[in-house]
């Protein structure tokens, strides 16, 4: 064990190192390996190429959190550290310090490189990042592939020139050097370009992916095989995938089929979020049957779906530890409240947070409903915005939901008698009856907050209301 340096002593051995690239060159084998991270910034600030060259080969640590230091949009630094890991690539035998086996361009390890400052090891061996013991003799075994680190958001039509570079790079080095990426995100970019980035990717590796982007079914089903690949995904988050006009029907069943297929593939999937996946509309089934985990999290979203579609769902398995549902934007308006009823029955034992916005469930549906809902007894977050309530409904909603001692943030529609005849909201009469919702959860005995709105987003809109009284609830409006 080596007995630490004072970090002045340090600063000053650093400058000296640094004056002479030659020098410190040569006293890498021997330098504390304190004094590695320090002087690596020096180095890179100072643009002492050569320097920054040898310490990357003879680095004493697991991985060099490099996407820390550099702004990834510029080639230049990455490119002085990838031409040190050519060198160290082509070694049979590697220098004894070094240790080096990932490479991680994420802008992640500012707290490195001040705890290195600082000359402290506390808290990174789990990153990887803590000093190895070095070893008396040099080993002749073969290396693991090198591992690059990324965070991939694919935002503009054309590769910028870090990932230009960086691709060209690794292409000749593929067997050698794995290129990883646990957070995957798709905006603008065409699909050839998408391909040639994840060509290069180990897609096994991703963890989460998010497409943000209008796609049209036959390009997802393009993009399929590769999502049957990323085999350690948790989080799946797809937006806007339309169907064209123009396809056959059997054309288009069998694109369903290649996407949905995919999910026999993806057995750690965890969370899955569809926003207006319009495909799905009487084959939800499909999808479901291809689940190999149970969710955690599902959003079905701005779509059309059938009773066929409700039913399938509430009889799943593998949604039966749903902590979050979200339907919000789903008709519901001609489907059997037995359905729903089913459908939150397999999940109150487990849910948390349910969104039913602008579902156009109608008085009647809710009232089948209730009983079931008071038996979610973990639910904390409740939103039935952008539906047409009345008073009385409401009333029975708070006097059912009253013993659900966790639901702490309900998003509520202001009540039908706030409206006129022609659809406008009067605030006046919104206030009374607020006032009288108040008065009905002081009559329940429990202290509660409620937002009522006028808007389906009221987590986003303008508070109109908020009284004082800590015991009472308190009854926020948005407009």
């Amino acid at each position: 064990m080596s007995i630490p340096t004072p970090p002045r002593l340090l600063d000053l051995a650093g400058m000296h190192l640094l004056r002479e690239d030659a020098l410190v060159c040569s006293a890498l084998e021997f330098l504390p390996t304190e004094l590695f991270p320090p002087l690596f910034m020096d180095a890179f600030h100072g643009r002492h190429i050569k320097t920054l060259k040898a310490m990357v080969q003879a680095w004493p640590f697991v991985c060099l959190p490099l996407g820390g230091l550099i702004d990834l949009p510029h080639v230049g630094p990455l490119q002085a550290v990838l031409e040190a890991l050519d060198v160290l690539l082509a070694q049979k035998v590697r220098s004894r310090r070094c240790k080096l086996r990932v490479l991680d361009l994420r802008n992640t390890g500012q707290s490195f490189w001040s705890m290195w400052s600082g000359a402290s090891t506390h808290g990174f061996s789990s990153l990887g990042m803590a000093p190895v013991a070095e070893q008396s003799s040099r080993t002749h075994q073969p290396l693991a592939p090198l591992k690059i680190y990324i965070e991939l958001c694919l935002k503009k039509r054309t590769l910028d020139n870090f990932l230009t570079y960086l691709l060209r790079w690794m292409e000749q080095r593929k067997a050698s050097v794995h290129l990883c990426c646990k957070k995957l995100t798709i905006f603008a970019m065409p699909v050839e370009n998408i391909t040639k980035v994840l060509n290069m990717v180990q897609l096994d590796c991703v963890q989460e992916l998010q497409v943000n982007w209008i796609w049209h079914l036959s390009t997802l089903a393009k993009f399929a095989p590769f999502l049957g690949q990323m085999s350690n995904m948790q989080r799946l988050h797809l937006s806007r995938i339309h169907m064209s006009a123009l396809e056959k029907q059997e054309q288009q069943e069998q694109q369903v089929v290649q996407f949905t297929s995919q999910f026999l593939k993806l057995h750690h999937l965890q969370d899955l979020y569809l926003d207006s996946p319009s495909f799905l509309e009487g084959c939800l089934d499909q999808m479901l049957r291809c689940l190999m985990t149970p969710l955690d999290h599902l959003a079905i979203t701005n779509c059309r779906l059938t009773e066929s579609d409700l039913t399938h769902l509430s009889q799943c398995l593998n949604i039966r530890q749903l902590k979050g549902l979200d339907l919000s934007g789903v008709t519901m308006t001609d489907f059997s409240p037995e359905i729903l009823h089913i459908l939150l029955e397999q999940v109150a034992a487990t849910l948390q947070e349910l969104n039913l916005e602008q579902c156009r469930i109608t008085e009647s549906q809710l009232e089948f409903i209730l009983p079931i809902l008071s038996c979610c007894s973990q639910l904390t977050t409740f939103s039935l915005c952008g539906n047409v309530l009345s008073m009385a409904i409401m009333e029975k909603l708070l006097s059912h939901t009253t013993g659900l001692i966790n639901l702490s943030e309900e998003f509520y529609p202001a009540p039908q008698e706030s409206y006129s005849p022609h659809g406008a909201l009067h605030l006046g009469r919104l206030a009374q009856l607020r006032d009288k919702l108040i008065e009905i959860m002081r009559d329940l005995g429990r202290p509660r907050a409620i937002w009522l709105s006028s808007s389906p987003c009221p987590r986003w809109g303008n508070k109109t209301f908020s009284p004082e009284d800590p015991f009472l609830c308190h009854c926020y409006m948005s407009a």
